[in-house]
């Protein structure tokens, strides 16, 4: 019996760990937009390298143009350099 209630289990497990989602951001476009299809529902289109381009691909339907947050060039500034340099 415990074998069974066992390989029950780990079946169990094995299909909860298949069904992660997947990632809705793509790490190679800085913008993205999301979009609500007439039918429900949503999703993220990050396939725009521009906001401008974004939004002319937004305007006329439910969509909203916003920075992708997992954008892999989005370089932060090294620890110990400057942000800015100083003028004088």
């Amino acid at each position: 019996m415990r074998i069974l209630a066992l390989t029950f289990l780990t079946i169990g497990l094995v299909t909860a760990a298949e069904q992660a989602p997947a990632q809705t951001y793509d790490p190679a476009f800085p913008v993205c937009a999301h979009v609500v299809p007439w039918g429900g529902g949503s999703f993220e289109d990050c396939t725009y390298h521009t906001m401008a381009q974004c939004a002319a691909s937004a305007s006329g339907r439910a969509a909203q143009c916003q920075l992708n947050p997992f954008y892999a060039r989005a370089a932060a500034p090294r620890q110990g350099e400057r942000r800015y340099r100083r003028g004088y």
